[in-house]
């Protein structure tokens, strides 16, 4: 079992900045996938960014250039530096960590920090 704590959410005004951190303990491997999504009331989650244990990072179209995800040099922790952040950026932030077990994908969720972004 895996367990995923974050910090970091709060509320700014539009063209602020944040940082959310996610740490990861339990039984983690050295192979994963650790990454941000969004949620908003109504609408499923949406990717953010992830990072890998390699050290390749995807992000969201809308994202790139004002947010960068980073693992700290670290296999338990990923940090999330949000610049520039637009109202639409408001929501709920969960930290996503996949592991694999054989051929089975695990997925582990933290609890979420409110992001809120004020025009």
């Amino acid at each position: 079992q895996v367990e995923l704590v974050e910090s970091g959410g709060g509320t700014v005004q539009s063209g602020g900045s944040l940082k959310l951190s996610c740490v990861a303990s339990g039984s983690i491997h050295d192979a994963y996938i650790m990454g941000w999504y969004r949620q908003v009331p109504g609408q499923s989650r949406e990717l953010a960014a992830t990072i890998r244990s390699n050290g390749d990072t995807t992000y969201c179209e809308s994202v790139k250039g004002r947010f960068t995800i980073s693992s700290a040099n670290t296999k338990d922790t990923v940090v999330l530096q949000l610049n520039n952040l637009k109202p639409e950026a408001t929501g709920v932030y969960y930290c996503n960590r996949k592991q694999w077990a054989g051929k089975n994908t695990i997925n582990y969720w933290g609890q979420g920090t409110q992001v809120t972004v004020s025009s």
